[in-house]
């Protein structure tokens, strides 16, 4: 595998060495596919960034619908020297617009020039960007915080697509179908970079309405995706003849989920990586799942409260921007503190087993490990759209959109017979209906943090 230094490295030799060769393949809007040679690509980035740097901007704002434009835009901009921003193009105006200002976004770049437009006249930039060129920030979407805007670099980005590849390669002859946000890291780098660190053709995928065509359109080799996308992939047989290889990551995915897409013969992997470690730390390359081997660039060692802490030197973020506080929290000597609970086995193979903050106190002492609990209520309601937390000292599962209608205390007899086997002082005390589907990250994980803040104020 070869270890690119950034964007500009990556473009240059392939250009040198590969300039015919198709970098990218899309398809037009009369359905006709259309290869993008590599002289090509790089042509255009050069040309946008020269355009870029007559601009008197320092930060902007990409929002990032996975087109080829919109890939041009990135490279350029981190060729043209500014920060760069990557946000979620299907986030409202209201909405992005203060993550944009908290960034210092100056500039805003938009497939609609009317959304360009509009964002723009939003902006108000405080100050000069605290990072500067090579920088490329990524808003988190976690399930127990608000979002977080990330520092990463291009080298580091290039760097964890060589983590994956040295545990994962394509060959030139593969195509990589990118039909994730590349808004969020695990898109960028593993829809993405992923395939272009290996010489591979990347297809752009088309987004939402075309999730089940595009895998028939391009008849990618690999792809990478996250459980709901498998999901509903897998639910109308929709992976093509010539796939080979799944990618699954962002969050935790059902045995069942993967043993099925194994069982068509296609190779499947699990994926464990962070926002704040330019995406992956380790993937499972053998028969379990679960039992992932950790990327080369990084180690992986085990804190007494069973925390996962990472050393990642060459794709560790930079910090959380303008936000000292919450960056020193998170990285101590040099170590990522995660969140997250895990071990390692015998092999020295990580087992990733959820958030620490995921388990709960509750007032008699008795540890609670919620997602244990949303599994057990799940199955036991058969539905999907609930959550357990802690809401005025009680376990209380909370319903978003469930599918058959129930009582409270239907609903509550189900839940006592989920919780038969669990100790008095730790079931599940009380029931709350949202009304509407459960806030969830792109990843489908659930935002239990607005779920609390909607309880608070509605003092449900």
């Amino acid at each position: 595998m070869v270890r690119y230094t950034g964007f500009s490295d990556l473009m240059n030799r392939m250009a040198a060495s590969s300039a015919d060769k198709a970098a990218f393949l899309v398809c037009d809007g009369d359905g006709q596919l259309q290869a993008i040679a590599w002289s090509a690509f790089s042509k255009r980035v050069a040309l946008r960034a020269d355009a870029l740097a007559s601009r008197n901007c320092a930060c902007e704002a990409v929002l990032a619908d996975g087109s080829l434009e919109c890939v041009v835009e990135v490279f350029a901009a981190v060729e043209a020297g500014l920060q760069v921003a990557l946000v979620d193009p299907a986030m409202p105006d209201q909405v992005a617009a203060p993550l944009l200002r908290s960034v210092d976004a100056d500039c805003v770049w938009a497939s609609s020039d009317a959304r360009h437009e509009q964002l723009e006249k939003l902006l108000v930039p405080a100050s000069a960007p605290e990072f500067g060129a090579h920088g490329v920030l990524f808003f988190t979407s976690g399930t127990t915080s608000s979002s977080k805007a990330v520092v990463l670099t291009d080298e580091s980005l290039m760097a964890s697509a060589f983590n994956g590849s040295s545990l994962l390669p394509l060959s030139p002859d593969d195509t990589l179908l990118c039909m994730l946000p590349l808004s969020h890291v695990f898109g960028f780098v593993c829809g993405l970079l992923w395939g272009l660190s290996c010489g591979a053709t990347v297809a752009l995928g088309r987004g939402m309405r075309h999730y089940a065509d595009d895998l028939r359109v391009f008849e990618p080799t690999a792809v990478a995706l996250v459980p709901k996308l498998l999901e509903y992939l897998v639910a109308r047989d929709a992976l093509n003849e010539r796939l080979k290889l799944v990618l699954v990551g962002a969050a935790d995915c059902p045995d069942s989920l993967l043993g099925a897409v194994r069982a068509r013969g296609i190779r499947t992997s699990l994926g464990y990586g962070l926002t704040e470690t330019s995406s992956g730390i380790s993937l499972s390359i053998g028969d379990d799942f679960h039992a992932m081997t950790i990327c080369p660039d990084d180690a992986v060692t085990i804190a007494d409260d069973g925390e996962i802490l990472v050393s990642a030197p060459t794709c560790l973020m930079q910090g959380y921007y303008r936000d000292e506080a919450k960056t020193a929290s998170a990285v101590r000597n040099g170590m990522l503190h995660t969140g997250d609970k895990g071990f390692l086995d015998n092999a020295g193979l990580l087992h990733v087993e959820g958030r620490l903050k995921d388990v709960i106190g509750l007032p008699n002492g008795t540890k609670v490990f919620l997602p244990e609990y949303e599994a057990a209520v799940s199955e036991a309601l058969g539905e999907r759209d609930v959550a357990v937390l802690l809401d005025r000292g009680m376990l209380t599962l909370v319903c978003g959109q469930i599918a058959r209608e129930r009582t409270d205390r239907e609903l509550m007899e189900a839940v006592d017979s989920a919780m038969a086997t669990y100790p008095p002082g730790s079931r599940i005390a009380r029931i709350v209906r949202l009304g509407h589907a459960l806030p969830r990250t792109a990843a489908g994980d659930v935002e239990r943090w607005k779920i609390q803040e909607e309880l608070e104020n509605d003092n449900c």
